[in-house]
């Protein structure tokens, strides 16, 4: 796995991968604007050339970025759903811009509407914002939910449902979030419930179609289906699951980056625990 952790783009997002590096990450996410409001300025090429000239000096192995969390891609709202698609071709034409890979966004809540509703719609606005945004190339990375309210997602057969109704497959991957999947149902602490879990990730996605991990721990119990991280080892998950998925030779280059609560010097703490549970 290539470890790192989502950083700062306070003050530039030319800062990000210095601040990556700084902690000791492989592979860094990053916000390519402010993650909570739908109005941003647009980004120029002297600021995406410096970008992707400082992932390069500091040797970012990879880096994703993770969509704003207002965008809700099943929003059964006709003009809620008509925003959240322009801000998501607005994030691929960035990534794009900024030489990065894989887009992370989760799949959205569809309110009242319901799961069958929400898993549809999502499609839709796949294909409506694929369509928009042809000329781009990032892969689009769904990620597992917790599946807190109304939000889907938070089974892997709702991630094949998805995927499935898209024209164009190729354009799609999974982000698998510890935490998520974890308050989802799935008990991944011990061996066999990490086997049984990969397994089901295998039949219902297929491992080639991971292409990032969110690394957390969890606050909250099994099943609770509430998303609340915590630092790694310190949480109900614990230790070796951890230690399982640093080493597992399925995931061995893909990118795997911290969420958990703090600063960079908590990052910087988790990322020396993931290091040392890597084989020597």
């Amino acid at each position: 796995m290539l470890l790192g952790a989502h950083v700062s783009v306070a003050g530039g997002l030319d800062r990000a991968p210095g601040n990556g590096a700084s902690i000791g990450c492989e592979a860094i996410q990053i916000f390519s604007k402010n993650q909570r409001q739908w109005k941003t300025r647009p980004l120029g090429d002297a600021e995406a050339g410096k970008f992707r000239e400082g992932v390069r000096e500091r040797d970012i192995r990879e880096v994703v970025i993770h969509d704003s969390y207002l965008i809700n891609l099943a929003d059964p709202n006709e003009e809620g759903v008509r925003r959240s698609r322009e801000a998501f071709v607005d994030e691929m034409r960035r990534a794009d811009a900024l030489g990065v890979g894989y887009l992370i966004f989760h799949p959205g809540a569809p309110k009242e509407a319901g799961e069958a509703y929400g898993l549809k719609r999502i499609a839709e606005s796949l294909d409506w914002c694929l369509a928009k945004a042809d000329e781009t190339k990032a892969m689009l990375l769904l990620e597992n939910t917790a599946g807190q309210g109304s939000n889907v997602g938070w089974r892997f057969e709702h991630i094949h449902d998805i995927m499935e109704g898209v024209s164009d497959r190729k354009r799609l991957g999974v982000c698998v979030d510890t935490c998520h999947t974890f308050a989802a149902g799935y008990d991944i602490r011990t061996r066999e419930g990490y086997e049984a879990t990969v397994r089901q990730i295998e039949r219902h996605i297929g491992l080639g179609n991971i292409r990032a991990f969110h690394l957390n721990d969890s606050k909250k119990d099994l099943n609770c289906r509430v998303d609340r991280h915590e630092h790694i080892g310190e949480g109900k998950i614990g230790l070796e699951l951890f230690r399982w998925l640093v080493n597992d030779p399925r995931f061995e280059n893909v990118p795997a980056v911290l969420e958990t609560p703090g600063e960079e010097e908590d990052f910087r703490r988790n990322l020396k625990v993931l290091k040392g549970l890597r084989k020597k």
